[in-house]
């Protein structure tokens, strides 16, 4: 069996190549500590962590030398630390405020006439669709029997026809045979390809200090995207919709070191305002599904034309090609097709079963964030600004064709060591801080914010929070 630390050089070097990075930079890279026992799983999701979070350390020290001079400086990445950021939402706590549910009573394994099936029900809307298609109550009872009526494939496209999000289970050899498995199997870890403007110098300054960031990012990938750009130093302001409004339970762990505000740009007072962000913007993160911003003009190829100076990351979950591109998906249903919840199952029962953390968000949300600041490394070079497209499916094919992992005794992970306290919010939040070290050079946030409660504007010159 191939050890963990050798998996992780492999992974890191696949992240790395994907991402465009110099291979020589990769000695520069040390991971320490015990890995033994920690997010224990059939796959390599350890590995897989380790190396996503090692690559985004490894591009803001790439990128504090394009700024600062010199050779990028050796990265640190602690595994226990990264186990611990892996499962960041399971800690994050406003003071005061009881332990929040993540998972709403419907957002789970349903048996369905052939197999399984999970829904995801946690925003309100996405709940009442599912069950319009279901013709059922929102008993458990109800839902469970009205699930077990259908064959999971057509529940399936039901669901997505209605715009609800639920997903069957199945094996890693159905996955491959799937028409959506196949065009995924067909996209590198994610694609990043040059753009015909020419982007604005930030100068001298520490890892991403001074750039800003427009996040346009919900859940959990994107914002770990953009938290980590704002833990490098870079300005973030994030923008939800009224139209569709976020979980704020949901999203308390991953406001840190950003500003949040609420802007309608379907409304044309709010698009001017949002162009007038993005023409201030270094980087745009966008989270939303493929096609899904065209119709207001926020397309890469639009925006190049508009805003030529921005590097755009667009995240989505299940990539830009294949019949499943444009439909709504989230880690825990994407586990579901892929063969995930099968390899993770109980094979005595039949019953699919989870990975330890939701890797597939954390990991794309790390690998995101290294290609904005290897997007930014590339302008600071006199080289045009990038547009970088990843999605949860593509990182669960890297996840799935690792190799195994290690499924021994979990080990109790205490993570007071990692736990930071951030003030700006209307109760003290305390969450995990960042995750590795590049030379002198350590992520940090000094403040957090409530959803959406700042103004739709990037702050001055020089306000720290």
């Amino acid at each position: 069996m191939t050890s963990v630390a050798e998996t992780t050089r492999v992974l890191l070097g696949e992240a790395w190549s994907a991402l465009g990075g110099e291979a020589d930079l990769l000695d520069l890279v040390t991971v320490t500590g015990d890995g033994a026992g920690l997010l224990p799983s059939r796959l390599a999701v350890l590995p897989a962590m380790v190396a996503a979070v090692s690559a985004s350390t490894l591009a803001a020290s790439v990128l504090d030398s394009a700024r600062c001079g010199g050779r990028p400086a050796l990265v640190r990445v602690d595994v226990e630390h990264v186990a611990v950021a892996a499962r960041s939402e399971r800690y994050a706590r406003a003071e005061g405020v009881p332990e929040p549910d993540l998972f709403a009573p419907l957002s789970r394994l349903w048996r369905t006439a052939d197999g399984w099936l999970r829904l995801h029900a946690n925003y309100a809307w996405h709940r009442s669709r599912a069950l319009g298609v279901l013709a059922c109550g929102d008993r458990p009872e109800a839902v469970a029997e009205a699930v077990e009526g259908w064959r999971g494939e057509e529940l399936e496209d039901a669901l997505a026809a209605a715009g609800a999000i639920g997903y069957a289970v199945r094996s890693p050899r159905e996955w491959r045979a799937h028409p959506q498995g196949r065009a995924v199997a067909g996209l590198p870890l994610l694609d990043s390809v040059a753009m015909p403007g020419s982007g604005r110098r930030a100068g001298a300054g520490s890892g991403a200090e001074g750039l800003r960031v427009l996040d346009l990012t919900r859940v959990i990938a994107g914002p770990v995207a953009t938290r980590t750009l704002a833990a490098w130093g870079a300005q973030v302001l994030r923008l939800d919709s009224p139209r569709l409004p976020e979980i704020p339970a949901q999203a308390l762990d991953t406001l840190s070191g950003k500003r949040s505000a609420q802007l309608d740009f379907s409304q044309p007072p709010g698009r001017e305002r949002l162009e007038e962000l993005l023409a201030t913007a270094d980087v745009l993160v966008a989270g939303y599904r493929p096609g899904a911003f065209a119709r207001y003009g926020l397309g890469p190829d639009a925006l190049a034309e508009r805003h030529p100076h921005l590097s755009v990351v667009t995240l989505s979950a299940w990539g830009v090609t294949g019949p499943w591109a444009a439909r709504r998906g989230f880690d825990s249903v994407v586990q579901c097709p892929t063969g995930i919840a099968s390899v993770e199952g109980d094979g005595g029962t039949g019953t699919p079963g989870v990975l330890p953390a939701q890797v597939l968000d954390h990991a794309t949300g790390y690998l995101a964030a290294a290609a904005a600041l290897l997007a930014r490394v590339a302008v600071e070079r006199g080289e045009p600004p990038r547009s970088v497209r990843l999605s949860l499916a593509q990182t669960a094919h890297w996840l799935t064709t690792a190799g195994t992992g290690e499924r021994r005794a979990p080990r109790e992970i205490r993570p007071e060591a990692y736990l930071v306290t951030l003030p700006g919010a209307a109760r003290p939040v305390r969450v995990v801080g960042p995750p590795g070290r590049a030379g002198d050079l350590a992520p940090e946030w000094v403040f957090t914010t409530d959803l959406g409660t700042d103004p739709p504007a990037f702050t001055g010159a020089g306000d720290a929070g």
